[in-house]
């Protein structure tokens, strides 16, 4: 276990060294620079907040896999504010959002083995995702068209939903095709980023992503709106081991 205020420490310093290192070698400009430390004050607030909420002071081992991840996805958005100024650095983009997919099943294969899981933690890690997905697919959409913005934004989309309904803000009974589905848009967007598949064969793969993402989505929504009543009628009971609304790949912990 790692303190919280060592802990963010660390990811800060660690985000800073990223971003000069992404700047020593491929280079960065003033926007890129500011968007990655902005994204890493914001990372170490929310992280602050949903650790206080819980009455935790210390990081798991699979918490700090996770904050390595959110490092990494900060570096991504460094490089995707950068592309709107100069040509797109589109290896190191590749490259990073690689690292932070494949450290997502490291981060649950460690709270398994260390049994250290917890809600923190796994909504900590569905969060990580959301970001890393919504930043690729702001750098996927120049090239792709705008309609891809809306793999980024779901999620998002569902949580202000939930603020306007409170029957959106029940807890969803654990689906794997959920994070079945999730895991496909990360893995499809950083493909597209990397611009190795014909256009338009990429636009047809980038459209199926989302209509699985709809359909997933749009499930949940219609489970939600079967139960609404029981929402107004102050039911707030729900299964001890559940996902958040509309959240992305998420450990089981």
């Amino acid at each position: 276990m790692v303190g919280i205020r060592v802990g963010l420490t660390g990811a800060l310093a660690a985000l800073t060294t990223l971003i000069v290192a992404i700047a020593a070698s491929v280079g960065l400009t003033v926007s890129g620079w500011l968007a990655g430390l902005l994204c890493g004050v914001v990372l170490a607030a929310c992280v602050h907040l949903g650790l206080g909420r819980t009455g935790s002071t210390t990081l798991g081992p699979a918490d700090l896999v996770t904050m390595v991840r959110a490092t990494l996805a900060c570096g991504v958005a460094a490089l995707v504010a950068d592309s709107f100024q100069t040509q797109p650095a589109v290896a190191a983009i590749v490259v990073l959002s690689t690292l932070a997919l494949v450290l997502d099943v490291v981060d649950g294969w460690v709270a398994r083995r260390t049994r250290t899981s917890t809600a923190f933690g796994a909504r900590f890690d569905g969060e990580v995702d959301a970001f890393l997905i919504l930043v690729l697919s702001v750098y996927v959409s120049r090239s792709a068209g705008a309609w891809v913005l809306a793999i980024g934004l779901a999620r998002y989309v569902f949580a202000v939903a939930g603020w306007a309904w409170p029957w959106m803000r029940r807890p969803l009974p654990d689906r794997y095709w959920r994070k079945v589905t999730a895991a496909v848009q990360g893995v499809v967007l950083t493909v597209a980023a990397a611009e190795v598949v014909a256009p338009w064969v990429m636009a047809a793969v980038l459209l199926v992503a989302l209509l699985l993402l709809a359909e997933s989505f749009g499930r949940d929504v219609l489970w939600l709106w079967s139960r609404r009543r029981l929402v107004s009628a102050g039911d707030r009971t729900a299964p001890a081991q559940v996902e958040e609304p509309g959240s992305l790949p998420e450990r089981v912990r």
